[in-house]
């Protein structure tokens, strides 16, 4: 079992930066694909970025490569997503997620947390 934390979301206008944060519980963190979707209003869940905890292993959606870093601190079991040249149609609810498989697959994705609001303003 994992659950999982997120935090870090908010207001910032366009061109601007926020670092997202997903702390994870469970004794077998290490073995999980851990990834970061997102949902905005009318709109179905969609993957953005994605990790290995070992970091051999990086997936990023096409609409944020080159402006979104994921990271991981495994001391800390913790997740981050660095998100830099934030635009409007960024805005959404974000998830972390884990995972068995190295997958961009929201369905295969096991554990959800319960998501933080960024909003991007124009």
């Amino acid at each position: 079992q994992v659950q999982l934390v997120e935090a870090g979301g908010g207001l910032v206008q366009a061109g601007g930066s926020l670092r997202l944060s997903c702390a994870a519980s469970g004794r077998t963190f290490s073995s999980y694909f851990m990834g970061w979707f997102r949902q905005a209003p009318g709109k179905k869940r969609e993957f953005v970025a994605g990790i290995t905890l070992s970091g051999g292993n990086i997936r990023y959606a096409d609409s944020v490569k080159g402006r979104f870093t994921i990271s991981t601190d495994n001391a800390k079991k913790t997740v981050y997503l660095q998100m830099n040249s934030l635009k409007p149609e960024d805005t959404a609810v974000y998830y972390c997620a884990a995972g068995e498989f190295v997958t961009t697959m929201r369905e295969a994705f096991r554990y959800w947390g319960q998501g933080t609001q960024v909003t991007v303003s124009s």
